[in-house]
């Protein structure tokens, strides 16, 4: 009996100290998560700040105007319609026939 008390203290002590070691470093793994993810956290803030900034500045009404201005100068024109594709084929098509045009006019 005595010999059975010995082999089962034994065994639950070596239990419990593979489990505890197991358990530290599913922990110690987890915190480093965690503090990647706070620090993650922390950049985005800066990011989202710095960007409201930005944004306070560049839509105050002073520069919306000087924006206006800076648009009469430039020339805008609308896209034509030979530019527009309805599709991602008709593009690619279009783009396969200047390529072979290219590549007959490099042969002549």
């Amino acid at each position: 009996m005595l010999r059975f008390k010995i082999i089962f203290s034994i065994s639950i002590l070596s239990f419990l100290l593979i489990g505890t070691s197991f358990v530290k470093n599913q922990t110690r793994q987890i915190e480093k998560k965690i503090f990647s993810l706070s620090n993650l956290v922390i950049n985005q803030e800066k990011n989202l700040s710095e960007l409201q900034l930005d944004f306070s500045y560049l839509s105050s009404p002073a520069m919306i105007e000087m924006k206006i201005e800076n648009l009469d100068y430039n020339q805008y024109f609308p896209i034509q319609n030979s530019k527009i594709f309805l599709s991602i084929t008709s593009f690619t098509d279009l783009q396969n026939k200047l390529a072979i045009k290219k590549d007959h006019e490099k042969k002549k």
